[in-house]
């Protein structure tokens, strides 16, 4: 059984939602980021990174244990697992896939997050810094629209770890201030992924977990202040 240490974020839901897709037995080891959990020695040891997801799969390559960090790299690895599902194969649709999941690990993830962290967790309101990734993430979105508006799917006409790694940064779009309605076929693609049972599966881990009230200054400061970049 694979053993995956997350968190409710849309870096960890990339990972629910392919383990539910593939249905590969798995068992959650939660790291409240909140709290300092990815400081601890014991997670440490899984990922120098510090940031979640990791995963450790007693039955990797050659039958041997594999410990892996990086959530682009969980996916592609649990697509060769078993197989190559939801990735192709091979060709120029392999490619594509590829591009769209590079798109989301240099594109939607780290300019949505620092939106949300100027916009919704910074205790100093920067208008400039709030409005150049305001921007950014709009932008983001109608290059998925124009992508969508001619493809199903980002890799084509068949669902596969492209849309897994770009849906969990889109969902929620409130929180980005965007409305899905401007952006109609990324939002047909989202309503369309929102309803798979596996995907509503994924999105459940840890969902009692997920924060429902402002940040704290120590919450804060171990996401963002001198606990987040002390040396180790």
């Amino acid at each position: 059984m694979i053993k995956v240490w997350t968190w409710p974020t849309p870096n960890g839901h990339k990972v629910h939602i392919a383990l539910e897709e593939l249905g590969l037995p798995y068992k959650i080891i939660p790291v409240n980021i909140g709290k300092g959990d990815q400081f601890k020695p014991e997670f440490l040891a899984i990922t120098p990174n510090h940031r979640i997801p990791a995963i450790v799969d007693p039955d990797g390559p050659g039958g041997k244990p594999l410990t892996l960090f990086e959530s682009g790299a969980i996916l592609i690895y649990l697509s060769e697992k078993t197989g190559g599902k939801l990735m192709p194969a091979g060709g120029a649709e392999r490619y594509l896939c590829l591009q769209w999941m590079m798109f989301q690990i240099g594109g939607t993830g780290p300019m949505f997050g620092q939106y949300n962290h100027f916009a919704n967790y910074a205790s100093q309101k920067i208008p400039y810094a709030i409005e150049r990734y305001m921007n950014e993430v709009r932008r983001l979105h109608r290059v998925l629209n124009k992508r969508l508006s001619e493809s199903e799917y980002l890799a084509g006409p068949d669902y596969t770890m492209a849309d897994i790694i770009n849906f969990p940064w889109i969902r929620n779009p409130e929180r980005r201030a965007i409305d899905l309605s401007d952006y109609p076929a990324v939002k047909r693609w989202h309503d369309a992924i929102a309803a798979r049972p596996a995907v509503q599966r994924g999105v459940e881990v840890l969902a009692e977990k997920q924060r429902r009230t402002q940040m704290t200054d120590e919450e804060r400061d171990i996401m963002f202040g001198k606990t987040q970049f002390a040396v180790r």
